[in-house]
């Protein structure tokens, strides 16, 4: 068996969203590869899943938005 791994995994590149049945506390996470496919996704889902947008990810770590940079600065 061996030792477990003691570096986290890296995120792959994408869009992530985490689907959830309406009331539960853990979901399916899923990942887009644009952000238009994310948006309809998150379209199909919304009626009968509650839908977690958790942002674009790339070389693991997540990309913020521009509009998050500004009100940072801002504050």
């Amino acid at each position: 068996m061996g030792r477990p791994a003691t570096v986290p995994k890296k995120r792959k590149d994408g869009f992530w969203i985490e689907l959830r049945n309406k009331g539960d506390k853990s979901g399916v996470i899923i990942i887009r590869d644009t952000e238009v496919a994310m948006e309809q996704a998150v379209r199909q889902y919304k009626n009968t899943k509650d839908v977690i947008v958790l942002g674009e990810f790339r070389n693991g770590k997540k990309v913020e938005d521009s509009t998050s940079r500004k009100k940072s600065k801002v504050s």
